[in-house]
């Protein structure tokens, strides 16, 4: 099938079978990470500059693996020590970076609605890297291929996402992608971690009670608890908090044989996860959630960008 898209910034734009693209060719590419030399010329000749607002570990050090595996040239540009800090204005900045003849932006902003903002003024192909409180379409794709790495589909799973539902970018593109995919979805966490209207998040089941929808579920989501963002903390004490909903082995026996974890990361262990579900040999596929990062970001770059056929395994 071809694959007729512009931008990566909303997960509901894509239909089933186009993620599914998605997805084998990151499978694709994942022999040419495997191997001694894991560069290939698909996009020799591009520039991809990545626009990180906001501060960023995993996602922006996998982008820039991801184009330099697929030999794109990069520029990395960042708010803080640049003109916008001086007080130019978005409009100005992305103009500015096209005059360059750069050919695609990945944008990470503290504010919703800035990479849709980029991709209306820039004309060029605008990735999501994450978007405030919004949307973040590659870390649920990453999470899809894991998912799918486990279990051979997706149709028909149940997906549990514990915890910080409200303040989640995560959820506004991983639950649209999992119902899209097929899989039934439950999101567990207390009433001040919700928003006020659950039934928007288009989601099967909500539910306060851990403990009863834990032997439910074939993966168990851990949203990392941004305590960056808890001043006035919805909820009385972190240690609670892990009492009622963290991840810990005396939950373990509650769990289905094969059920995996799976979180965003960075992991605040002992409130989300213990060490010994975080390290878990079999359940954990928290690393192989990081990996699949690197592979979803050069399939969804090959993609978007139209890199040659032969450039894959070359």
């Amino acid at each position: 099938m071809g694959f007729n898209h512009k931008h990566l910034i909303d997960l509901r734009e894509y239909t089933a079978d186009e993620i599914s693209l998605i997805l084998d060719t990151a499978e694709r590419f994942r022999a040419v990470n495997e191997r001694r030399i894991k560069k290939v010329p698909t996009l020799k000749g591009y520039t991809v500059v990545n626009m990180f607002n906001e501060p960023s570990t995993r996602t922006r050090s996998s982008f820039e693996i991801a184009e330099k595996r697929l030999s794109c040239d990069s520029l990395n540009f960042s708010g803080s020590g640049s003109s916008v800090e001086k007080g130019e204005s978005l409009h100005d900045t992305v103009h500015t970076l096209c005059s360059y003849k750069i050919d695609a932006i990945v944008v990470r902003d503290r504010h919703a609605g800035v990479p849709q903002k980029i991709a209306d003024i820039s004309g060029v192909t605008v990735i999501d890297a994450g978007d405030g409180k919004h949307l973040h379409p590659t870390q649920a794709l990453l999470d899809l291929y894991t998912i799918r790495q486990k279990y051979g589909h997706i149709d028909g799973l149940q997906v549990g996402i514990v915890g910080d539902i409200s303040h989640s970018r995560v959820c506004g593109s991983l639950i649209p992608a999992l119902k899209i995919m097929g899989a039934e979805v439950t999101v567990i966490a207390p009433q001040t971690l919700l928003p006020a209207r659950p039934e928007v998040l288009g989601v099967d089941h909500v539910s306060s009670k851990f403990d009863e929808v834990l032997p439910q579920l074939d993966v168990v989501y851990m949203l990392r608890i941004q305590q960056e963002r808890l001043e006035g903390a919805p909820f009385p004490t972190l240690r609670e908090y892990n009492m009622l909903y963290g991840l810990s082995k005396d939950r373990e026996h509650l769990m289905k044989p094969e059920a995996i974890i799976c979180h965003p990361g960075p992991i605040n262990r002992g409130i989300e996860l213990d060490d010994y579900m975080a390290d878990h040999p079999t359940r954990s596929k928290i690393l192989d959630q990081v990996y699949a990062g690197v592979l979803v970001r050069m399939a969804a770059l090959y993609l978007l960008l139209g890199g040659a056929e032969d450039g894959i395994t070359a």
